[in-house]
């Protein structure tokens, strides 16, 4: 947590921002790389994309805003946002998650680890030294437990296909030569971008394939049905509050009650470090 779909949830709410003009920005500086305030102040911002579990703001700084560099014109730049395992996004003073699981419901503002001022905004320009003073910011991640980090022009060509509009070739051909269990090729980044432990064991229920599996082990059926999960199940969840809203949520997750498919008591097992629920009937 949070997984691709928070991270949804968050890039529409960041939406809102779309051109507006960044008036000034604060960082905490241990999750984010060297000088990346100064270069934000004065870009305008042209959209607010998803890239697996980052949001990623896409900017444009004009000549005179910028520190760095002599060139007479515009340049392109992305600001990623990584939510590591309990931060969240606050768009103009409203949370569009108001709580993770397995995270704190306060909204510290000593948790913030990134502030961002825009104008024209709700609040007008900010103007006071201190990043607590001045108007509400447009944009705030907030993470307790720093673990969330912000990122500026980072390659992020290593990711896999979007969990969201991977194609039913794109899955196969990620899961194919792996003889990891499934599970794991599943939380693995570069394989399927987005995918994180809840969902991957939700959709592993629905496909009724046991998370232990070797991902080279699955036949052309099996993964027909997995990408089907994916693409039937995920979207329902979106629309519904995110990862925590399928059969396998927290509660359950953590009772292991009878199966809903066959009333076989859920099994918690730990593969690869993550913990994995799912039941030894139906998935095999």
């Amino acid at each position: 947590m949070p997984e691709g779909l928070e991270a949804e949830i968050w890039r529409r709410a960041a939406t809102a921002l779309v051109g507006r003009t960044v008036d000034r920005s604060w960082v905490d500086e241990r999750v984010a790389p060297p000088g990346l305030v100064s270069e934000l102040v004065g870009a305008s911002i042209d959209a607010v994309d998803r890239i697996g579990k980052i949001v990623v703001v896409h900017l444009t700084v004009p000549p005179w805003a910028r520190t760095r560099t002599s060139s007479p014109t515009n340049v392109e730049r992305r600001l990623g946002l990584h939510f590591g395992m309990t931060g969240r996004l606050v768009v103009d003073g409203r949370a569009a998650i108001e709580q993770l699981a397995y995270a704190s419901g306060r909204d510290d503002a000593d948790w913030d680890r990134f502030r961002l001022w825009t104008e024209p905004g709700p609040g007008g320009p900010g103007d006071g030294a201190d990043p607590g003073d001045g108007p509400v910011p447009a944009l705030r991640l907030n993470d307790p437990r720093r673990l969330g980090r912000v990122s500026l022009d980072e390659d992020l060509s290593a990711l896999g296909p979007d969990v969201l509009t991977i194609t039913r070739s794109e899955f196969g051909d990620r899961l194919a030569r792996r003889r990891a269990a499934v599970k794991t090729v599943l939380l693995d980044q570069g394989a399927v971008a987005g995918l994180g432990n809840l969902c991957a064991d939700e959709v592993l229920w629905w496909a009724g394939i046991a998370p232990t599996r070797p991902a080279d082990s699955l036949d052309s059926a099996e993964t027909a049905a997995l990408h089907a999960a994916v693409s039937a199940r995920l979207p329902v969840m979106l629309a519904t509050g995110g990862s925590t809203t399928g059969i396998l949520s927290p509660d359950v997750r953590a009772a292991c009650p009878p199966c809903e498919r066959d009333g076989t008591p859920l099994r918690r097992t730990t593969i690869g470090g993550r913990t994995a629920v799912w039941c030894p009937t139906h998935q095999h």
